[in-house]
């Protein structure tokens, strides 16, 4: 029977063990490296509390915070939907290469960002001299690269995914790995060349209302989530009707994504990185 019990095979009991165990099943790589990070976000944690220094208005702790928990988020996720596959294909040279890239360029993004924190430097849009540029540079194929994975696994989840899971929600995850990559990184492609206003925004999330593309960023990359949670929501609240009411969930990120990119476009300046001469 195709069930979402079935598409997200949940265990009998909610304790963080039983996760933590589900998902070193699924994909050990990925998991280790995702509790690896949130491991860190401690340590960022105190350095944040202690340290007052601050970065055009935001303290200099902040953006490495964000990124080690986005980050952690994205592999653990991404180690999860590996687990839809079955265990023969998890280690096909795809998957292999998919776990090397997002933990290679996670790893090379999050160091770089923490590196340039400790001194009170700016990681991104810091193209004053020639290696700084470099770095940006490279931080932007980085993260090309790290959305990149999500397409990869899209497919194989698509061809080859436990026949088990439930239809839509193996549809769920086929599409939000693919509007991952689309809206994520169409957002992030254009966010390399338009930075964010300064100061605090809005509380938490820093983000400001117009010139500002990183809520868009943030609704492109987090679809991985949000659609296969609703499709397991609809899927075991409402079985009946979980196909047409999926049709009109996929919608609300979509142009929640629009809406977005247009008020992040509103006012922006764009400033594309250049090169400063050797």
């Amino acid at each position: 029977m195709n069930t979402v019990a079935l598409a997200v095979r949940p265990t009998s009991a909610w304790h963080p063990s039983t996760w933590v165990h589900e998902l070193l099943e699924r994909q050990r790589t990925l998991a280790l490296f995702g509790l690896a990070l949130l491991a860190g976000l401690l340590p960022l944690l105190v350095l944040h509390g202690l340290d007052d220094r601050s970065l055009r208005g935001v303290g200099v702790w902040v953006k490495p915070i964000k990124f080690f928990a986005s980050s952690a988020l994205f592999a653990l996720t991404t180690a999860w939907f590996v687990g839809l596959l079955p265990r023969e294909r998890r280690r096909d040279g795809l998957v292999r290469l998919l776990v090397v890239l997002l933990v290679a360029t996670a790893l090379f993004e999050n160091g770089y960002i923490t590196w340039q924190a400790a001194p009170g430097e700016a990681s991104h849009y810091n193209v004053g001299d020639r290696f700084h540029a470099l770095m940006y540079q490279a931080m932007g194929a980085a993260a090309l690269l790290l959305t990149f994975t999500q397409p990869m696994l899209a497919w194989q989840v698509a061809r080859h995914g436990d026949p088990a899971i439930a239809p839509l929600f193996r549809r769920a995850v086929v599409l939000a790995l693919a509007l991952t990559f689309v809206m994520g990184a169409g957002a992030g492609m254009l966010l390399g060349a338009v930075q964010p206003p300064a100061g605090t925004g809005l509380p938490l999330l820093g983000w400001h209302a117009t010139g500002d593309l990183r809520p868009a960023h943030f609704i492109g990359l987090h679809a991985q989530q949000m659609l296969p949670l609703a499709a397991a929501a609809l899927l075991r609240l409402a079985p009946g009707r979980a196909r047409s009411g999926f049709a009109v969930v996929v919608a609300f990120p979509v142009l929640a994504w629009a809406a977005a990119m247009a008020f992040g476009l509103r006012g922006a300046q764009f400033r594309p990185p250049v090169l400063p001469p050797a």
